[in-house]
């Protein structure tokens, strides 16, 4: 079936509620949230984008075949579980709903994505996560989103892992890579690195050994950012800032996380899908999911 033909799902695969009984390996959920967001509005739209940009790569049972690879993601089981039903004026209920449907989702499948919504909707997310012994994040992220406070607010799109880390005990550590910019946050800086956080700037990220600087052999939540790649590329993020990562940097380090770890949970957050009429923004966000399912369940 042609991309521009038919009801758009998540690769086209199967529609499926999370109140109903099912399994599968994967499985897709929107978080279209976006009302804590610092400057540019519109992630809220980004599930839906994501979805039309993924019938370019509609999964067939038989996967996916490349010349240099053989056939990968054969007989993979992925859903479409829909979008949490978001109340936008009141953060509160919606991350209450984000955190519920993320439980929900996690009793349905191996690899739950998520797909956002600014990068606030990770902290509701990882409260659902409260069970996994010696979690640990990976970001891809051109900000370090470890304020304590933005505006008066402590819930933004710049704090949800300052507040996870307060909420979870088992929040072992966040290795964030990416970072880049002329402005942080002096105090999130000093805190982050004070609680023995990983932090990897842009420009140091290709003389440093992945072994060294990323977790290995552990339970894993991988929080994509999609500002941590050039804008040249991905232009539609709310934050961008210049010379971010290439695609084949992003997914060589999505590759080593998911090879050597056990990954949890991911998220996708930041896509502005209308800056980008082109839409080649949501088709690279799309490919870096497809990254993820690639290296998890391709030998």
């Amino acid at each position: 079936m042609l991309p521009f033909v038919g009801i758009a799902t998540f690769l086209r695969a199967p529609y499926r509620p999370l109140s109903e009984a099912w399994q599968a390996e994967v499985g897709l959920l929107g978080v279209p949230f976006d009302i804590t967001v610092g400057y540019r509005p519109g992630a809220r739209f980004a599930p839906q984008a994501v979805r039309q940009a993924s019938l370019r790569y509609a999964l067939s049972p038989d996967g996916y075949y490349h010349p240099r690879s053989g056939w990968r993601l054969k007989g993979v089981q992925v859903v479409d579980a829909g979008d949490v039903d978001i109340p936008t004026l009141n953060y509160e209920l919606a991350f209450e709903r984000i955190t519920h449907a993320a439980r929900a989702l996690r009793q349905h499948v191996q690899l739950p994505l998520y797909v956002g919504g600014d990068h606030s909707i990770s902290y509701p997310l990882l409260l659902a996560y409260e069970d996994v012994p010696e979690l640990h994040v990976v970001q891809l992220d051109a900000h370090l989103d470890f304020s304590n406070e933005r505006d008066g607010t402590r819930y933004s799109n710049s704090s949800p892992f300052r507040r996870a880390v307060e909420a979870l005990p088992n929040l072992k550590h966040i290795t964030t890579i990416g970072l880049r910019g002329v402005r942080f946050d002096p105090e999130a800086v000093q805190a982050a690195q004070a609680r023995g956080h990983t932090q990897v700037f842009r420009e140091e990220w290709a003389t440093l050994n992945p072994a060294e600087i990323l977790p290995t052999g552990q339970r894993v939540y991988l929080s994509m950012d999609v500002d941590v790649l050039d804008p040249a590329l991905l232009p539609a993020t709310s934050s961008p800032e210049p010379d971010g990562l290439s695609f084949r940097e992003a997914a060589q380090i999505i590759q080593w996380v998911a090879q050597h770890n056990t990954l949890v949970g991911v998220d996708l957050v930041e896509l502005t899908p209308h800056l980008d009429p082109s839409g080649n923004s949501a088709l690279v966000a799309t490919r870096l999911l497809l990254e993820v399912m690639l290296s998890v369940f391709s030998p």
